[in-house]
């Protein structure tokens, strides 16, 4: 590898890590802060010396990685924008005058995924959390876990809300050109996917119950989940012990899905689904936020036969930062792992990074004080797995926090990778199922 044109010293001092690298602070013990620097994010700096304490990499390593990261197109694969903190006296208002379960989740998401717009720490927040990941664009997790349009519109509408008052700094992404322009300008912006495909479930006809696909494509929708974990009218999720498969119907949505331009995603799918999806796809399809089954087996990873299929279609599989589905020390070690799995089984055109985690504004805690205690609620329909055993630690969970996406790229700069093969990864491998979706070159 070629260093770039400048030395540690230079690239380390002449200005804020937040902007240069996506960092804050010193990254030495001999780059003590100087006067008129910018005031560290605490979090982000914990955060990040954890990650560093588990990788321990070279001073070349470190540099390299900063600068290739900070000079690169970063998709990540599947993902949240910093969420802000609630409102807590107008939640705790709400409640007191007797929301429903629903009303407050609603209420929750829309804080979370939307304060920033207006409120000014939260603003801070949310842009000094994107600066301090380095990343251009998000495949954005926006649409409910589910099939009903209504429920999956919610999310759709807060995104579109803050991108349409966020342009210069956050706009929605509508075509990879879009992706290709807010990096060239530096800004960023999100690529939006949906957790189910809207059926109207009225059965009059596949075509009718398909057509809200073309619908959300047109709202900005670009891929979208097979199942989410539990059985649907398309397939067994992950979380069905019957592994049944793909439904007839499925194969109809999928080809429907090819047809309009919308990437057919499998992270929650079960294991058959996933593979009869894989041969019904006539474009590239992908496992946008999973792990690999080889290094620990859970049913949100995926085996070496569904890896293959996908890779087969030219699609991807997107790594997580979710230790209970990486196993072992579940930590960013740990993560580069599966991701050097794939690359040596499977090849570097069939791997990314889809996070599936977010950052979460230092005020939560304060604003979360605020809520009055609620009695405990039954799990969702979706969320009902089985027992897992494995033990997260807090040292695992901060060394994959969203905003150490730098260090990410350090960790494959340790492998030994080259320039070409780590963009593919931190970005190459999206924008090409991205443009192949849409029937680009």
């Amino acid at each position: 590898m070629t260093h770039p044109a400048c030395s540690r010293r230079s690239f380390l001092k002449a200005g804020s890590l937040l902007s240069l690298a996506g960092l804050s602070g010193p990254l030495f013990a001999d780059d003590a802060p100087s006067a008129g620097d910018p005031v560290l994010n605490e979090k982000i700096e914990q955060y990040r010396q954890v990650a560093l304490d588990i990788l321990k990499p070279s001073k070349r390593d470190l540099e390299y990685g900063l600068a290739l990261h900070r000079e690169s197109l970063v998709f990540d694969a599947y993902g949240f924008a910093p969420r802000a903190a609630l409102d807590g006296a107008a939640l705790a208002a709400a409640i007191d005058a007797g929301a429903s379960d629903v009303e407050v989740q609603d209420l929750r998401e829309e804080m979370s995924m939307t304060r920033y717009v207006h409120d000014a720490a939260e603003r801070a927040e949310f842009e000094q959390a994107w600066e301090a990941a380095g990343v251009t664009c998000i495949f954005q997790n926006a649409g409910e876990e589910g099939q009903d349009p209504l429920r999956l519109i919610k999310r759709l509408a807060r995104f579109t809300y803050a991108t349409d008052h966020l342009p210069d700094f956050m706009a929605k992404a509508a075509t990879p050109d879009d992706i290709e322009a807010a990096w060239k300008e530096g800004r960023h912006c999100l690529y939006l996917t949906g957790n189910g495909v809207p059926l109207t479930q009225q059965w009059v006809s596949t075509h009718d119950e398909l057509r809200y696909v073309r619908i959300f494509f047109q709202l900005g929708i670009r891929m979208m989940h097979v199942t989410y974990n539990r059985r649907n009218m398309l397939g067994d999720g992950c979380a069905e012990p019957a592994n049944a498969g793909l439904s007839d119907f499925g194969r109809q949505a999928i080809r429907e899905m090819n047809r309009v331009g919308v990437i057919v995603d499998v992270a929650h799918s079960g294991w058959q689904t996933s593979l009869e999806a894989a041969k019904v796809s006539e474009k590239p399809m992908v496992a946008s936020h999973t792990t690999c089954a080889a290094l620990h087996e859970h049913i949100r990873s995926k085996p070496d036969e569904v890896i293959e299929a996908i890779a087969d279609t030219g699609g991807y599989v997107g790594m997580c930062c979710i230790p209970r589905f990486l196993g072992g020390s579940g930590d960013i070690g740990r993560f580069v792992e599966h991701i050097a799995y794939v690359v040596d089984r499977f090849g570097d055109d069939h791997v990314a990074i889809g996070t599936d985690v977010a950052y979460t504004s230092r005020n939560a805690g304060r604003e979360n004080d605020k809520l009055p205690r609620r009695p405990k609620s039954r799990t969702r329909w979706a969320a009902l797995w089985p027992p897992d055993p494995y033990k997260t630690t807090a040292a695992a969970n901060q060394s994959l926090a969203w905003t150490n996406w730098p260090l990410f790229t350090v960790g494959l700069v340790q492998q030994g990778y080259s320039d070409e093969r780590i963009r593919k990864i931190l970005a190459g491998n999206v924008m090409r199922v991205a443009r192949a979706a849409l029937g680009e070159s």
